[in-house]
């Protein structure tokens, strides 16, 4: 990863996936979704430029399920998309690093701490870990599991960051917390 990308989603799908136009047509129905409609006017009032194509579907080699670069967009990684849900899913997780990348002063995703932040904020805000999410993950918790799950991935995610190892990252996502897991822009609150 260069300084010029972000993490990407980390909810990597072993069963076969879409092609890149059906992952086409998911991602144009995932946008007039209230939350993606919500995100992107948040965005666009903040002033970040969203162009036609800053959302697309590509085949990905890596076992990801999208990401986001700076200056580039998001992809979707359409070979590991099955259902809307998931596309859903990835657009709205990385919708939120492209707000924190365009609404945080001197964001750099080769900063642990700052790549640590958008994770925690992307992961608590985008429902990936809604508790229906993580039972069809192999996960059963009934007591804090979302904050868990936030911290599993996040640490996924920033496995994939060459800035920053395993210890690193651990340090950084746990000195930044509680700041960023209260964050909720451009939400009131959570949802």
């Amino acid at each position: 990863m260069d300084d010029s990308a972000a993490a990407g989603s980390g909810n990597f799908n072993p069963y076969g996936g879409k092609t890149v136009e059906e992952c086409e047509d998911m991602i144009r129905k995932s946008l007039r979704t209230p939350t993606v409609k919500f995100l992107k006017e948040n965005l666009e009032k903040a002033g970040c430029v969203i162009g036609e194509n800053f959302i697309k579907a590509i085949k990905c080699n890596q076992a990801i399920s999208g990401g986001y670069v700076r200056g580039k967009g998001i992809i979707v990684c359409s070979n590991h998309m099955n259902l809307q849900d998931e596309v859903n899913q990835v657009v709205i997780h990385e919708l939120i690093h492209a707000y924190d990348d365009c609404t945080a002063a001197n964001l750099d995703w080769t900063n642990c701490a700052h790549h640590a932040c958008s994770e925690i904020r992307a992961g608590h805000l985008s429902g990936d870990c809604h508790y229906k999410r993580e039972l069809l993950r192999g996960f059963m918790k009934l007591r804090g599991h979302e904050q868990e799950c936030v911290r599993r991935r996040v640490m996924l995610s920033m496995a994939a960051n060459p800035y920053c190892s395993e210890t690193a990252s651990k340090e950084a996502m746990d000195a930044v917390w509680d700041v960023c897991y209260n964050d909720t822009k451009p939400f009131d609150r959570a949802p």
